[in-house]
């Protein structure tokens, strides 16, 4: 027994030195940390098109001595950095593309880039802070790197394209990786992202489902056309098409638990038609579904087809329901064990009163494919000025976003100190 204690004293001793160690030295890089981030936020790439944003990361990683792999899934980089000793073999996932927006701030180093998105010329920003999440994984890696002969494993820098959705007609992001096996051998990968209404200094994290599976969705209406001024003599596919949308809207508030998690359905586009006076052969429903329960997300994908098809049927009309349409994501999911286990790091890093744990939300993460294959964690930093009200804090995907960029020191401690707390506790 007193051996045993012993040995728990001299890791949380090891632990809480290794911690200083590793916080002194994210406050030596940070002004680098700030200046990668600065580079990145003047030159962004959208997705799959993140050639210069690879190039500049390749270089770096290469100079830290690093084995490291280019155009993974397109555009990404992965490096690894091998302890020479027995032990698992971690991933630390950043992001890397930017958004089709037009930055309107007044931070001297914003985006005057622009580019092409579907055809169509656009400006181009990172306006989710994906520049943030790369500068903080460079950081990190170098740390790390230094630290080398106190680690035992691997770690596994992924440095990810297309989180944002690849273009038409393309594959890409997390999903794409895994199928060029950038998971295996992993046993845990972590991944963070900023937050602009979090307060700096802060980390949130959540058990299980901590942002929700995405599944869009087409459902097409089928009626008869006829002229305005004689409905009777049509299948009207536009009234079918507004029951549809009133009828969508009960199965989250009449069919599925929420009490137990939230859902959401949106009908985000209506198209049919040309003419006043001319009821329409057909109605195009586009829209979105969000689910943080398996159970939930299958019992709804069933009756969004059941009620598309019996109201139409009820209207004369025929259904033809596309779901998925085009690219889903699954439940980004916190492994509980996982959280229980490396609790302890955010705490220690982060400090007393620092650490929160936080309701699901309702937007997506393609990191939840990396979870898919190995336990992983996924956190909030924060990037909000503590002066900051946070009904004042630019939303993210919007042209005013920033954030405030002494939040990111934190997060590479996190990515640090999680990489190296996992090895020792996995000995």
């Amino acid at each position: 027994m007193k051996t045993a204690l012993s040995a728990i004293a001299l890791l949380c001793i090891s632990s809480f030195a290794t911690a200083d160690q590793v916080s002194k030295q994210a406050s030596d890089i940070e002004p680098q940390v700030i200046e990668w981030r600065r580079h990145f936020h003047q030159h962004p790439e959208l997705s799959n098109r993140e050639f210069e944003t690879a190039k500049y990361i390749e270089k770096y990683l290469r100079g830290l001595g690093l084995e490291v792999q280019t155009g993974v899934a397109h555009t990404g980089v992965v490096a690894i950095l091998d302890s020479g000793k027995p032990g698992p073999v971690v991933a630390l996932r950043a992001d890397m593309d930017g958004l089709p927006v037009k930055e309107q701030n007044d931070l001297p180093f914003r985006s005057k880039a622009t580019s092409e998105y579907n055809g169509n010329p656009v400006s181009v920003m990172h306006a989710c802070g994906h520049d943030t999440h790369m500068a903080m994984l460079m950081g990190a890696a170098k740390i790390l790197t230094d630290m080398k002969s106190q680690l035992s494993g691997k770690v596994k820098f992924v440095f990810q394209p297309a989180e944002e959705g690849a273009p038409v007609g393309e594959k890409g992001g997390a999903e794409l990786m895994v199928a060029e096996g950038v998971m295996k051998g992993v046993d845990v990968v972590f991944g963070l992202h900023i937050s602009s209404n979090t307060d700096v200094g802060t980390v949130e994290y959540r058990h299980g489902g901590i942002m929700a599976a995405v599944d869009p969705y087409k459902i097409v209406i089928k009626g008869k056309q006829a002229h305005g001024a004689y409905p009777w003599l049509s299948v009207d596919p536009v009234v079918t098409a507004a029951q549809v949308v009133m009828g969508l809207q009960t199965i989250v508030s009449r069919e599925l638990p929420l009490i137990d998690e939230a859902a959401v359905i949106t009908v985000g586009a209506i198209h049919g038609g040309n003419r006043t006076n001319i009821i329409p052969n057909e109605v195009e429903l586009l829209g979105t579904i969000r689910t943080l329960d398996q159970d939930m997300r299958e019992t709804l994908h069933a009756a969004v087809h059941r009620k598309a098809t019996h109201i139409a049927q009820s209207m004369r009309a025929e259904a033809e329901v596309s779901l998925p349409y085009g690219d889903s994501y699954p439940i980004t999911y916190n492994d509980p064990a996982l959280m229980d286990k490396m609790l302890p790091t955010l705490h220690r890093t982060a400090g007393e009163g620092k650490v929160a744990e936080v309701k699901a939300v309702t937007g997506a993460e393609d990191f939840s494919f990396f979870q898919k294959e190995v336990p992983g964690l996924y956190l909030f930093v924060g990037g909000k000025p503590l002066d900051l009200p946070e009904d004042q804090a630019p939303a993210h995907h919007t042209p005013e976003f920033k954030i405030d960029e002494s939040g990111m020191k934190l997060g590479v401690e996190l990515l640090t100190n999680l990489t190296i707390d996992y090895m020792q506790k996995a000995k």
